[in-house]
């Protein structure tokens, strides 16, 4: 095994990992970013374009997840009236 496939295999594990967990804490989704980021650079690194740019979308989704829940861990749940 290549380190590149060693990094790829690192990277999705980090990221199955961090999903299992996100449940637990809004840090989980943060650390599901990060790895999700991770994903990406092993795409491009591989040449794998799609999965790349796949994983780069899912990081910034996460990324919005992490901070609509931070937001809601400092201000509460906001009311719709």
């Amino acid at each position: 095994m290549d380190t590149l496939t060693l990094f790829g295999l690192v990277a999705v594990s980090l990221m199955l990992l961090f999903y299992a967990l996100e449940d637990k804490s809004p840090w989980f989704v943060l650390a599901f970013a990060g790895s999700c980021g991770l994903g990406s650079a092993y795409g491009f690194l591989q040449g794998a374009w799609p999965f790349g740019l796949v994983e780069a979308v899912w990081s910034v989704v996460a990324l919005s997840r992490w901070r609509r829940l931070r937001n809601v861990q400092r201000n509460g749940p906001t009311r719709l009236n």
